[in-house]
């Protein structure tokens, strides 16, 4: 090992070419910082902790930070909101220097002299730490993230140590914004797409007309009443209520297993896919109607706090069917929308469209009725607008 003061070479061109080479054999961004810690102490540097933080485009995510330390076998993941930027955690943290300056920072915690200009250093010192490095990874768009290096070793880092090391950062910048690229791509498919559309997208389903026929419960929702609600309040008053209203019923999708795939102004629409050979038809309609009931929690919670100050409830109806649809690409060639097609779409949003009428805020078809676990009460036979068969219609018992 190295000793402080010794200007030796240290050869890290293992290390360099592996993530010139795109990592090979560490798919996963934590799998590339594990495998990156082993390859610099193979080389000689002894580095006791290793971290990379990467800001990321996600509208509830503003950066993702990766942990490894000596002996370690996996690779500790982080993520932080973007409220974390105003905090003194953040902007008292080497990364918020690193980020604004793209300067490196080093600290050779070992010297009594050296300044704890940073709450973690302290931290860093009482855990036996004696150097400690960040270095900016700048990426080609000019992006600027930070990596960091420390070490236990008696003396800190030499310089050879603290050379190499260095000779390390730009092949670990261009990985690293390979691997941000894909998180955001990932990212922005699922916030705009949905999980499951995303990962078509990513597999490569991009064509027009590209698509499946599957099994599926659809889900609809509407607010009512939203054009005088509209007119009673600001744009942005508006667009804020909407959002509350879609945190409560896409959110319980989303968390129920669902898929959202469609913001139709005050609408939604979704779907929890029949897979048969993970699930079956009676576990997917319960789950479905597990999420429905989810989304009436939330907006009681939503009503009460309305109630509290004197403002009129907000009124909704959610309409669950069970059918077969065309899942995939619609639109045209320069504009394309991944989503779900076929009579049993439209009759969900006719389902729907039957709450106010029979005076229930959740109904379901009989093709959804006949695999659920519980008793439900029939309302009958109904004709809905454009289907030519009459459809038995459900509401839960005491379901208003």
């Amino acid at each position: 090992m190295s000793k402080t003061g010794d200007q030796s070479t240290i050869d890290v061109s293992d290390v360099t070419d592996w993530l010139v080479e795109g990592a090979p054999g560490a798919p996963l961004s934590q799998d590339i910082l594990l495998r990156l810690a082993e390859k610099m102490l193979e080389c000689g540097l002894p580095i006791s902790r290793a971290a990379v933080f990467v800001m990321t485009l996600h509208p509830n995510v503003m950066g993702r930070a990766f942990f490894w330390r000596e002996g370690a076998t996996e690779v500790e993941v982080g993520e932080a909101p973007y409220s974390i930027l105003d905090s003194d955690e953040f902007q008292k943290n080497p990364v918020a220097q690193v980020i604004a300056t793209s300067s490196e920072i080093h600290r050779p915690l070992f010297d009594p002299a050296c300044p704890i200009d940073f709450l973690m250093l302290q931290g860093l010192r009482d855990e036996g730490v004696t150097d400690y490095i960040m270095l900016p990874l700048i990426f080609t768009d000019g992006q600027v993230h930070a990596a960091s290096f420390s070490t236990h070793q008696e003396g800190g880092y030499s310089e050879a140590e603290l050379t190499a090391t260095r000779r390390i950062r730009a092949p670990l910048s261009r990985i690293a914004e390979v691997m941000a690229l894909r998180r955001v791509t990932r990212n922005l498919l699922d916030a705009y797409l949905g999980h499951q559309s995303g990962e078509k997208v990513l597999a490569g389903k991009i064509k027009l007309g590209d698509g499946e026929d599957i099994h599926a419960v659809i889900w609809f929702c509407d607010l009512r009443g939203s054009t005088p609600l509209a007119d009673s309040m600001t744009r942005a008053q508006f667009l804020d209520l909407l959002n509350i209203y879609f945190e409560c019923m896409a959110g319980a999708v989303l968390d129920g297993g669902g898929e959202v795939l469609r913001f139709i102004g005050d609408a939604a629409l979704a779907i929890f896919p029949v897979d048969l050979d993970t699930s079956s038809y009676t576990e997917t309609c319960n789950k479905a109607v597990a999420a429905a009931n989810d989304a009436i929690a939330r907006m009681a919670d939503v009503n009460a706090a309305r109630n509290d100050a004197n403002v009129p409830e907000l009124e909704f109806g959610i309409g669950l069917h069970l059918g077969d649809v065309m899942y995939g690409n619609i639109g045209t060639p320069e504009r394309i929308e991944f989503s779900v097609i076929g009579a049993a779409a439209n009759e969900a949003a006719r389902i729907e469209g039957m709450c106010k009428l029979l005076g229930s805020n959740f109904l379901i078809s009989e093709e959804v009725e006949k695999h659920l676990d519980a008793d439900w009460h029939s309302l009958g036979k109904h004709a809905l607008r454009g289907v030519g068969d009459q459809i038995e219609i459900y509401t839960q018992p005491g379901q208003t």
